[in-house]
């Protein structure tokens, strides 16, 4: 996909026009144009239904302008026979059905054939595009297999750490609800509804004017779930596109969510696997000379 600079002929709603301009695209992938790709007038513009008028210049990103990961920018925690730990960038896809994507496995793959190997990457579990931090990549079906089928009992520790608007009140707590996926985003709701039992508890690290720097560990792993859920606490995640603020005037330039710490056991050898990253320069930037 190239980039595009479209002129708006008649007044029409922003999603609207991404659909009429891209007939033949999924649902799926119109959203995520919604999501990424949308600049009018210098500002980057994620509301479904934002108002265009006649004359009004929309330029959609095309996958180059999109490519914010240089090849070598992914360090690779740890590697063995069996598995990899990578720390993620922002702005990186996990896995894509698109071959012309890239992510995550297309340059571990590319990593492979570098070293003249047979092995191959295989997704275990997924990070959204714009969140960084630990990712736990399979080199073999078998062992990706192994993973996913008992993901429960081998991952036992997951948490990440973020940059919410405002403190939580209390300071530390749980967030429990059921979410199904709605039209545009992930929906939440307090009763069982039919949807997925998400649980969430948090951990205010510090905090300094406006922002507070929160620590979350995942009881579950529902898609967005950190992210709806620090919404429905009222205090969303800076520059998130989706579930934050639409008037965001946050600092960072990046949504504020890196997943810091992965402890599992081994699906061959059974050995306790713990890894961590630092919180991501930009996050504690916002905090020097808070103490905890």
């Amino acid at each position: 996909m190239r980039t595009l600079e479209i002129e708006v002929k008649e007044p029409i709603k922003l999603l609207e026009l991404i659909e009429k301009t891209f007939p033949d695209s999924s649902r799926t992938k119109q959203k995520e144009i919604l999501a990424h790709r949308v600049i009018i007038s210098s500002r980057r513009i994620t509301q479904y239904d934002f108002p265009l008028s006649a004359g009004m210049k929309v330029i959609i990103e095309g996958d180059e302008d999109r490519k914010k990961v240089m090849r070598g920018k992914m360090p690779i925690v740890y590697e063995d026979h069996y598995l990899m730990v990578v720390n993620k960038p922002e702005g990186l896809l996990s896995n894509s059905v698109h071959p012309n994507d890239q992510s995550v496995i297309s340059e571990l793959n590319e990593y492979f054939i570098r070293r003249r190997s047979r092995q191959r990457a295989h997704i275990v579990h997924r990070l959204d595009r714009d969140t960084s931090g630990l990712l736990l990549v399979a080199k073999s079906k078998e062992v990706a297999r192994e993973l996913e089928h008992n993901w429960k009992e081998r991952v036992f520790d997951r948490a990440y750490v973020s940059v919410c608007w405002g403190a939580p009140i209390p300071a530390n707590g749980m967030v429990r609800s059921w979410l199904t996926d709605g039209e545009f985003c992930v929906e939440s709701s307090p009763v069982d509804n039919g949807g997925k039992l998400a649980i969430t508890h948090y951990k205010t690290l510090k905090k300094k004017g406006r922002f507070a720097l929160v620590q979350m560990t995942l009881e579950t792993g529902r898609r967005n779930q950190i992210r709806v859920h620090m919404r429905e606490r009222g205090h969303p995640l800076l520059k998130d596109p989706i579930y934050g603020y639409r008037d965001d005037d946050s600092p960072l330039k990046r949504l504020a969510l890196h997943a810091f710490r992965l402890c599992f056991y081994h699906p061959v050898t059974g050995k306790e696997m713990r890894f961590e990253t630092d919180i991501p320069a930009e996050f504690a930037a916002l905090f020097d000379n808070v103490k905890q």
